[in-house]
C-alpha cells in the first residue's frame, strides 16, 4: 500500500511529514510519497538523520499557502505540493492521500481531482470528538454550510460505514443534532432530516442536544457545517479550558498530590489529544484523503498515515459506494410497485 503526503502542507513541514512517513514505513509497512521540494526533504532527513527507505519523492517547489484561495488549488496553482499529490492518487499511483494544508483548498482540490463518489451531493469534513465512552464522528465539521436534507442524510450514512469499518464499532448509533429530542423540534432542515434518517438503513438513535454530545450517546453526529464548525471549535475551546484548570489544580495540589492524579490526568488528557486520532476524513471522495491537523508534528502525521491505511483497508470508499447503489435500488422498488 502506498500513502501519498502533501510534505509542504502544515506548520511543521517538511520535517513533520517526514518523520510521519519514516514511522508508518517501519511499523505499518506502507510505502510512502512525499509530494514537495525535494532539497528540503532530503536536507530535513540528513539534519535528523532520518531514512528515506521506502520513501520516494515527487517533486515541485510550488506550495498552497493558508492565504492562498481554495480555488487557487485547480487555477494558479496546479503544479503545488498538494495537487500534484492529489492528481496522482486520481491517477492510481497511490492509495490515499494526507495533507496538513489549507483546508478549503484540499476540499475544492479532493473534489475536482480524484472527485466525489457517484450521487453523493457534497463531501463533508469529518473530525472525530472525544466522548466519555470513546469517540464520535461529526458530520460535517465545517465544510458545508449550507445543507439539504438529502446531504444531512448522506453523510449519516457515510459516518456509519466509517465508524464501522475504521473505528471498529459494531452498528454505530446515528444522531441528528438539534435543539431538543422531540421528532418535531428544529428547523425544517432537521425534521426532513430526521424523517429520511429514520427510513436509512443505519442505526438511527434520532435527536441529540448539544449538551449530550459529550457523554458518548451516539457514534455518529449529524448536522450542517455551519452547527458543526461551532460544535468543533466550541470543543477544541473546552479542552484548553480544561488543561489550564488542570493546570492550576497542579499548582495547588503540591507534588505528592499532584504524582497521585499524574496517571489519571493523562489519560484524560489523551483523551482530548488530536495527536492520536491522526485527522478528519474527507468523506465522500472517490478515494480517501485524510486533514491533518495544521499544527501536527511527526506522531500526528503518523495516526493521520495509520488512518489512511485503515479507510484503504476497511474499503471505506467501496463500501460507501455500495451502499448508495444499494439504496438506490430499493428507492426505485418502492417507486415501481
Amino acid at each position: 500500500m502506498r500513502i501519498i503526503i502533501d510534505a509542504m502542507g502544515g506548520d511543521n513541514a517538511p520535517q513533520a511529514p517526514l518523520e510521519g512517513a519514516v514511522r508508518a514505513v517501519r511499523e505499518l509497512g506502507v510505502s510512502v510519497t512525499l509530494c514537495g521540494s525535494e532539497e528540503q526533504i532530503r536536507a530535513a532527513a540528513q539534519n535528523s538523520g532520518l531514512s528515506l527507505d521506502g520513501i520516494s519523492i515527487l517533486h515541485t517547489d510550488e506550495i498552497i499557502t493558508m492565504e492562498d484561495q481554495p480555488t487557487d488549488i485547480t487555477k494558479s496553482k496546479k503544479h503545488s505540493s498538494m495537487a500534484l499529490g492529489l492528481e496522482a492518487l486520481k491517477n492510481g499511483e497511490g492509495d490515499a492521500f494526507v495533507s496538513a494544508g489549507n483546508s478549503g483548498a484540499l476540499l475544492v482540490g479532493a473534489t475536482m481531482i480524484p472527485r466525489r463518489i457517484k450521487g453523493i451531493k457534497r463531501a463533508a469534513m469529518a473530525p472525530i470528538l472525544p466522548t466519555s465512552t470513546g469517540h464520535a464522528m461529526l458530520m460535517d465539521g465545517g465544510a458545508n454550510v449550507e445543507c439539504r436534507a438529502e446531504m444531512l442524510e448522506q453523510f449519516g450514512i457515510m459516518g456509519s460505514i466509517y465508524m464501522e469499518k475504521v473505528m471498529g464499532v459494531q452498528s454505530p448509533r446515528v444522531a441528528l443534532i438539534n435543539n431538543g429530542s422531540e421528532e418535531c423540534k428544529g428547523r425544517e432542515l432537521e425534521q426532513e432530516t430526521y424523517a429520511l434518517l429514520r427510513d436509512a438503513d443505519v442505526n438511527f438513535i434520532g435527536n441529540i442536544e448539544g449538551r449530550e454530545i459529550p457523554s458518548g450517546i451516539a457514534d455518529v453526529l449529524v448536522t450542517d457545517g455551519f452547527t458543526g464548525n461551532i460544535v468543533l471549535k466550541l470543543y477544541e475551546g473546552l479542552g484548553k479550558f480544561f488543561a489550564s484548570k488542570m493546570k492550576e489544580m497542579f499548582s495547588g495540589a503540591g507534588k505528592i498530590g499532584a504524582l497521585f492524579m499524574m496517571d489519571k490526568l493523562s489519560a484524560v488528557k489523551d483523551t482530548f489529544d488530536y495527536k492520536k486520532v491522526g485527522g478528519a476524513v474527507l468523506l465522500g471522495i472517490a478515494k480517501p484523503v485524510i486533514k491533518a491537523h495544521g499544527s501536527s508534528d511527526g506522531e500526528a502525521f503518523f495516526h493521520a498515515i495509520r488512518q489512511a491505511k485503515n479507510c484503504v483497508d476497511g474499503r471505506v470508499c467501496e463500501m460507501i459506494t455500495e451502499a448508495l447503489a444499494a439504496r438506490k435500488a430499493a428507492m426505485n422498488e418502492e417507486n415501481e410497485a
